[in-house]
């Protein structure tokens, strides 16, 4: 958890949790915050030992008074009124409050000159203040909702056949697509920069394209905000991932943003979990995310606290507070305000309603798809994790790797044997269920040690006059002798068994020194009532 404040207030907040609480995420705040009045106290008393003043207030905008007082007379009321039409649909918002603009330009008598640039930034400041005081003196937002009134939700998975996972997540006016792709080790994304490197296999990419807000701009790579907003996400679902050794897979999730007007990074949590879901990935829990705002009036001590706040409310807002979590606790976070700073007290009143938002949207959510898919799609790659010993990895890979290699060309699978968490692991990849289930045979042959007692199904090698060598595991023989093949008296072998014969077997003996199996097939065969 990262926390920026001042001595007095908390200013920002961004991080990731393991299903934390409301309250223990609080506690960690207060117990960031108790050391940040250390710092805060230490740049003071540096300021005062080089005797450093407070920086000079820098001011480039000019002012007409006169004109912001006369559009505030004119234009507030109106302005007020209309914002109570809770037009719910963004465009035509805009359209209505630009034609009041406009209305206001044209009743202008022709020759008097105004300043564009000033009449339209006091106009938004006015629309601003509208709108804020319609939330704290009505309780009643641009789009007609309540302060903790969520847009309605709707949600469809599989929605791309071809994709291993897919889900299309809207709510209100901000859709998001996501795909699910599962690929192998060598999918995997290499990691290098200044602090770390190494590899990466969960990955998620949020596109932000130019037609989600109705704009015309080329789509170019990724800028800070479509990284930060990807981060978020990432964050918010790695915590529910199965553990690595119940995972093979590296797993791509791409977000693309359709439609948006507020949180479109939390709707990418949403519509991640949905796919992850869809695409059989065997997640701890659903996960859902809501941004909770905030508007204030410092002079009145009023405030309300709004959740799933519109793009208009970002920006006529106080807070944009985004928490991801399961119905268990908070996965990830990220806080920014544009106020002084917040108290504990509000804080811990967002925290609740944006818990009470995100069981909500969970709730929504489940509607469409309750829980994982208990297997992945028919065209998935499939992937198996096995243990293996670690004496049993020479056997696995053979001579200059000729066993591995062989089992790969006969199964069209690709296998890596890797140390994770402290234990050796197979993997093994193939592109249909069938060759999966057949390269997992054969590796299973190498690396099952043998067991006495145990019974095998094995080929016969050869045959002496003593007795015959099965290969009763993969490449593990044994030797059959000539007095445990029936219970009466045998003196040709060859007149009862044939080289490349698969027959089953027990084993009854491991020599402790030279690690020989001795095999037996008269112990599977009823004693004759004679002997």
């Amino acid at each position: 958890l990262m926390v920026g404040a001042t001595e007095s207030h908390v200013l920002m907040i961004e991080g990731e949790m393991n299903e934390c609480s409301e309250d223990e995420m609080l506690t960690a705040i207060q117990f960031a915050h108790e050391a940040i009045k250390v710092q805060c106290k230490i740049q003071k008393s540096l300021m005062e030992a080089v005797n450093c003043s407070k920086r000079k207030t820098y001011k480039h905008i000019q002012e007409d008074t006169e004109l912001r007082a006369t559009l505030f007379e004119k234009l507030y009321d109106n302005i007020y009124k209309f914002s109570k039409k809770a037009i719910n649909h963004k465009k035509k918002r805009q359209e209505a409050f630009r034609s009041i603009k406009e209305s206001y330009l044209k009743s202008l008598p022709k020759n008097q000159e105004i300043d564009h640039f000033l009449f339209d930034r006091y106009f938004h400041e006015i629309t601003k203040k509208a709108a804020r005081n319609l939330v704290l003196n009505e309780s009643m937002r641009l789009d007609g909702r309540q302060p903790d009134e969520i847009r309605p939700i709707s949600a469809i998975v599989d929605y791309l056949p071809a994709a291993h996972g897919s889900a299309i997540f809207t709510r209100g006016e901000t859709q998001s697509l996501t795909t699910v792709t599962l690929g192998n080790k060598f999918d995997e994304q290499m990691v290098d920069n200044p602090m770390h490197s190494g590899y990466n296999k969960f990955i998620l990419h949020y596109n932000f394209p130019g037609f989600s807000t109705g704009e015309v701009k080329p789509n170019r790579g990724p800028g800070r905000r479509e990284v930060g907003h990807g981060n978020l996400a990432m964050r918010a679902l790695k915590k529910v991932l199965p553990p690595e050794e119940e995972n093979p897979y590296t797993i791509r999730i791409v977000s693309d943003i359709l439609e948006s007007n507020g949180s479109s990074s939390m709707a990418t949590v949403c519509a991640g979990s949905l796919a992850l879901m869809d695409a059989g990935v065997q997640i701890t829990s659903p996960v859902s995310g809501i941004a909770m705002g905030m508007i204030a009036n410092p002079e009145t001590e009023q405030y309300a606290i709004l959740s799933d706040i519109l793009g208009d409310e970002d920006q006529l807002g106080d807070m944009d507070f985004k928490i991801a979590g399961t119905e268990n606790g908070i996965t990830a976070c990220q806080m920014d305000i544009k106020i002084e700073g917040l108290s504990y007290k509000i804080l811990k009143e967002a925290l609740e309603k944006a818990r009470q938002g995100r069981l909500h949207i969970l709730q929504e959510m489940a509607k469409t798809l309750k829980q994982t898919n208990e297997d992945y799609k028919p065209h998935v790659p499939r992937a198996k994790t096995m243990d293996i010993d670690k004496d049993m990895i020479g056997i696995l890979i053979g001579p200059g790797g000729k066993t591995i290699q062989e089992i790969q060309k006969e199964t069209g699978s690709t296998i890596l044997i890797e140390e994770v968490g402290g234990k050796n692991i197979v993997k093994i990849f193939a592109p249909q269920k069938d060759m999966l289930e057949k390269a997992e045979q054969k590796v299973k042959g190498f690396i099952t040690k043998p067991i006495i007692g145990s019974t095998y199904t094995g080929k016969i090698k050869s045959i002496l006059d003593f007795g015959a060598f099965v290969e009763f595991l993969p490449g593990k023989d044994g030797l059959l002798h000539i007095s445990e093949v029936k219970w009466e008296r045998v003196n040709n072998l060859e007149e009862i068994l044939e080289v490349g014969e698969e027959i089953t077997v027990k084993l009854i003996n491991i020599d402790p020194k030279t690690g020989k199996c001795k095999l037996s097939r008269k112990a599977l065969l009823p004693k004759p009532a004679s002997q």
